[in-house]
């Protein structure tokens, strides 16, 4: 092998290594989609950085796409849309989350059934509980799009003081399922149901005092909303928020237009599927963590 070539291969291996770094509460390693310092974002021109993001966030999806492959694998390789309930132990705990299958025949809803990104999601809040990376005991935790309450419903069993919100027309089956899975006498932490439209100003609940930890899955799904779920995390989130995202593989412009808009104002971190609970990967979903600049 040539020189050039061995020193090139280096300097790949050194700059990943700058990339792997801890985000915000969750003590394990993520890989930064950007590595710029701060000293230097300072003198870039507005407009520069804008095209940094975009090249970074360009630079993810074709690293996604290509490494997994999404469209190749099963979706729903974890939840059954058709069926009227998913059943799924959790802490202990086995869970009933009702869904309403009918739902998805109307334009525009999809939080009445049951997702991949949410399973696994939920399931990644107990092994990162588990492995000890990370804390959700006494810490107030707002989980957007909540759809069916799952991913809420895990995060009060693992102690957190959850807030699950949704759109109006989604709380009734969201609280039909924290009443149906939340009444074990011996829940370590709490959970009610909240109004929330992205965009708007939240409810001084939400923001007072910030969050500690900020949960969503599959709330990258348009184009249209992107913009109005960073206005409602730059709102929630304080200087210690950490947040966790997942999202379907299923649109990649939409995906890279949402890590360019939030480059902005988060630094964004990817987690590795040997991080997730071993028993519920798929190629199909994305996590990432992200914190406030």
């Amino acid at each position: 092998m040539a020189t050039e070539e061995i020193v090139l291969e280096e300097e790949e291996e050194e700059e990943e290594k700058e990339r792997m770094v801890t985000l915000g509460s969750y003590k394990g390693m993520v890989r930064l989609l950007r590595v710029k310092a701060e000293q230097e974002e300072e003198e870039e021109e507005e407009e520069e950085l804008d095209s940094f993001a975009g090249t970074a966030a360009s630079e993810e999806i074709m690293l996604l796409w290509g490494m997994q492959q999404p469209t190749l694998s099963k979706p729903n390789a974890f939840v059954s849309q058709s069926s009227l309930q998913l059943k799924l132990d959790v802490c202990g705990h086995s869970l009933s989350i009702f869904q309403s299958p009918s739902s998805l025949s109307t334009p525009g809803v999809t939080g009445a059934v049951m997702w991949d990104s949410g399973v696994i999601l939920g399931k990644f809040l107990e092994h990162a509980s588990d492995s000890e990376l990370l804390l959700l005991q006494g810490k107030k935790v707002v989980e957007l799009g909540s759809g069916c309450g799952l991913v809420g419903c895990i995060a009060a069993l693992l102690g957190g003081q959850v807030v699950l919100t949704d759109l109006p027309d989604r709380l009734r089956l969201l609280r039909k399922n924290i009443e149906v899975n939340l009444r074990h006498e011996d829940m370590r932490g709490s959970a009610k149901v909240m109004e929330f439209i992205w965009g708007d100003d939240p409810d001084l609940e939400l923001t007072e005092p910030p969050p500690d930890v900020v949960l969503g899955s599959d709330v990258i799904y348009s184009e249209g909303a992107v913009l109005d779920l960073l206005s409602t995390l730059r709102q929630l989130c304080g200087g210690e928020t950490t947040i966790f995202l997942a999202g379907e593989l299923r649109n990649d412009a939409v995906l890279e237009y949402f890590l360019e808009c939030a480059m902005k104002d988060f630094v964004i971190g990817r987690l590795d599927q040997r991080q997730w609970h071993p028993d519920y990967c798929s190629s199909r979903v994305v996590l990432y963590v992200l914190v406030k600049k």
